[in-house]
């Protein structure tokens, strides 16, 4: 059975992020999406409320599953037995940092580990979590960018902080 992991922050789950889970879902048998606590960053929802928003955007997909985690992704990786990574690229600037990361984590990981790059589908190109939530926080529809669940919790995070 083929395996893959599609990390990331998800805060929040974009229309760009669901194209790629779509996509990378009729690859593989097996598609976990994981829902990453990154200390470096100050997320806007919870890892739970992340976790939670993806779970009911992929229902439709029964080959994904949604997890959450912290640590290396390559440590989870290892105990998992997954051995491909999911990325997708929107600009020539995400391809320089992700090939980094992908080169690095074959060099520390005992195991192989591949990147699979996907370029976002044209019409999400622009789109990023940052975009959206800067949209949002200042009234913005952002129903273009996101489900309308996720839409809604936007519009309820910033009202609460208003």
């Amino acid at each position: 059975m083929s395996r893959a992991i599609y990390p990331g922050s998800f805060d929040p789950v974009t229309f760009g992020h669901l194209d790629i889970i779509k996509r990378s879902s009729e690859m593989f048998d097996e598609l976990i999406v994981g829902v990453l606590y990154n200390s470096a960053k100050t997320p806007l929802f919870s890892v739970a409320e992340r976790t939670q928003m993806l779970e009911e955007a992929i229902r439709e997909y029964e080959n994904v599953i949604v997890i959450c985690f912290d640590g290396l992704l390559i440590d989870y990786m290892k105990k998992h037995d997954i051995s491909v990574i999911v990325r997708g690229l929107r600009a020539i600037t995400d391809f320089d940092y992700e090939l980094q990361i992908a080169q690095s984590n074959r060099k520390v990981s005992d195991e192989t580990i591949d990147t699979v790059f996907l370029t976002t589908s044209i019409d999400y190109a622009y789109l990023s979590s940052s975009i959206v939530k800067e949209y949002a926080r200042y009234g913005t529809d952002v129903s273009d960018f996101v489900p309308s669940h996720v839409a809604a919790k936007l519009k309820e995070r910033f009202y609460k902080m208003q």
